[in-house]
């Protein structure tokens, strides 16, 4: 059984609408269970026993939301200083609302949660183009929402971001559960 962990934080309900159609995405593909965690409550555990991880965050002054960046400093800082999480996989979803088409600092807080990634030794899943609902609500890094119109007032978000939102849950579980249990990265010696 491949377990996929699905992180969060939300203020307005949209990035938890897009974590829940995440979950849906993973459930899709056989053999596997997942967890959906709010950022605020994830341990050590849940990330170690996971074989893979999709974190979500609202954007905020064009970066991650606190309770995200807590998460990473608090749990999985821990993580990091003991190798605890190379190999398994990762990818990131977003939502945003200020000006800008792709909600004012989307790429961005993307970017920024990978950079996280990459320094815990994930194997980081992008998002292909031919993902469905790619053209509204995708960039290579991950999927995003738009939460808010032009003029900032919320709209929720659009079902074509949350199309892609489930494709690339199952594109995480499906690669996790293809590596699940092979060793990628050689032990280093100390």
């Amino acid at each position: 059984m491949t377990k996929i962990l699905v992180v969060y934080a939300s203020t307005y309900g949209n990035t938890k609408a897009m974590a829940e159609e995440v979950v849906k995405g993973v459930k899709s593909v056989p053999s596997t269970e997942v967890k959906l965690t709010k950022a605020e409550e994830a341990t050590a555990e849940d990330f170690t026993s996971c074989d893979g991880m999709l974190v979500g965050s609202p954007v905020h002054m064009g970066s991650p939301d606190w309770r995200v960046k807590k998460m990473i400093d608090d749990v999985c800082s821990g993580l990091w200083m003991k190798d605890k999480l190379v190999g398994k996989v990762g990818g990131v979803f977003v939502t945003g609302s200020g000006f800008g088409s792709a909600g004012g600092g989307c790429e961005v807080t993307l970017l920024a949660l990978l950079n996280n990634f990459a320094e815990l030794g994930l194997v980081i899943i992008p998002l292909p183009k031919n993902t469905p609902g790619y053209n509204v609500g995708g960039l290579q890094w991950g999927p995003y929402a738009r939460s808010a119109g032009v003029n900032m007032e919320q709209t929720g978000v659009a079902s074509d971001s949350l199309k892609a939102a489930f494709h690339h849950g199952a594109n995480v579980a499906r690669f996790a559960q293809l590596i699940q249990g092979k060793e990628l990265f050689a032990k280093g010696t100390k």
